[in-house]
């Protein structure tokens, strides 16, 4: 055979559509990637543990301060470079980019997101002294931050008051909660814990997002991890018994979080770029296994035969399809989307997560017996997928759900009492 010049989709479809800038970040991201990420990912994924050495590599290069303005020596993304430079991550290592965007969501809420907000001057003022702070714990020290956020209960699907408490107290707060699949549990250096000002009849509207130091005392990281999936993102329980946090741990100013939730929607939509990406990873090996173009395999195509043909073409069509709402959904965040917009986001929500591993299960299927080797990435690839659809705020059935309810009814719109005959 004679030397292959195919080449495999970028993560974003057409790169020319990106600006100058978009492209050098994803450029970055799918550097470290390929050369990096893809050759330990196999290891952290059999042994579910951490890659502590990935996270090395995002602070050199300076991508663990990707959502930090440049003003305060960040990269400055905006909220479509970072979908895009995270779902390149995805395409490498799924585990890697999950967590980072964990990490990246604390910059990112308390940067454009609190900007959206309309803020008070005073509140104003409080967020960009604490956020500072933070910022600089990114640039300067190489800190990492996490997002635990599942309780186990409504809260977690936001119909409900945070059941970890934050009491009030001269120069900060008192935090004591649980929160369950805590990623980066006993490795960030900070935890931004979503909770309730604990207050009488509290309600959602007095939420809290604070950054807890991970060796606070009170602070303790139990259970086992032993996941189908995502292995590599150590998400064991976070257990908090009245750890003292200072002012300045506030993320957002108290109360706004859930005004954030309601308006920012899309805020929530970063868990769906590393599936982007896994999804992209499984059709990229299908395509290459089929030309027999992967490292050390037998030079014998298996690209002949039509219902090979016909199964690549269908994976095209749904890669392409999430893509194509993907990249609509990243383009279209702004504050106080309209109704077809939230719609849109939570139908492209659906839909990348569910693809993921439709496309997986398509290219085991067509790869056949060899694709379940561990030796081989296909098969990590869709154990990591069908985790996608379980993720909350936005579970497969909870976007289900809410889009079905939005199609049919208008805001505060009911159902009037049918009479008996």
């Amino acid at each position: 055979m004679t030397a292959s010049t195919h080449t495999t989709p970028h993560i974003a479809g057409d790169p020319t559509l990106l600006t100058p800038r978009q492209r050098e970040l994803v450029a970055l991201a799918a550097e470290l990637g390929r050369t990096r990420f893809a050759p330990r990912a196999a290891e952290h994924d059999r042994n579910a543990s951490f890659p502590v050495e990935n996270y090395r590599d995002l602070r050199e290069s300076g991508l663990l301060a990707l959502c930090v303005p440049t003003e305060r020596g960040g990269l400055g993304a905006d909220f479509t470079s970072f979908m895009l430079v995270a779902a390149e991550l995805g395409r490498h290592c799924g585990a890697t980019a999950l967590s980072f965007n964990m990490h990246a969501c604390a910059t990112l809420w308390a940067g454009p997101v609190a900007e959206a907000l309309g803020l008070t001057a005073a509140e104003r003022a409080d967020q960009e002294a604490h956020r500072a702070v933070h910022y600089e714990r990114i640039v300067r020290h190489g800190k990492v931050y996490s997002q635990p956020f599942s309780e186990g209960g409504a809260a977690s699907a936001g119909k409900a008051p945070w059941g970890t408490l934050a009491k009030k107290v001269e120069g900060g707060y008192l935090v004591t909660g649980r929160k369950l699949f805590a990623t980066l549990a006993g490795v960030a250096d900070y935890y931004g814990v979503l909770c309730t000002l604990d207050t009488p009849g509290a309600s959602q509207a007095d939420s809290l997002y604070l950054a807890v130091p991970a060796d606070s005392m009170g602070v303790t990281v139990s259970g086992d991890w032993d996941p189908l999936g995502m292995r590599a993102t150590v998400s064991r329980n976070l257990e908090m018994k009245e750890v003292f946090v200072r002012d300045s741990a506030r993320l957002l100013p108290e109360g706004r979080y859930f005004e954030a939730s309601q308006r920012c929607p899309h805020m929530f939509a970063t868990l769906a770029a590393p599936y982007m990406g896994i999804a992209q990873a499984a059709y990229d090996f299908t395509v290459q296994y089929l030309r027999a173009e992967l490292p050390g395999m037998p030079p014998v195509p298996r690209r002949m035969y039509p219902t090979k043909q016909q199964a690549v073409a269908q994976m095209r069509i749904m890669l392409e399809q999430a893509r194509a709402l993907f990249l609509q959904t990243a383009r279209d965040a702004r504050p106080d989307p309209d109704t077809d917009t939230r719609m849109r986001l939570l139908a492209g929500h659906y839909t990348i997560m569910e693809s993921a591993n439709a496309v997986c299960t398509l290219a085991i299927r067509t790869c056949g017996g060899a694709s379940m080797l561990k030796s081989l990435p296909l098969e990590r690839l869709y154990r990591d997928s069908r985790c996608g659809s379980l993720m909350l705020p936005w579970t497969a059935e909870l976007c289900l759900d809410q889009l079905g309810r939005d199609c049919l009814y208008d805001p505060g719109e009911g159902d009037e009492a049918i009479e008996s005959i």
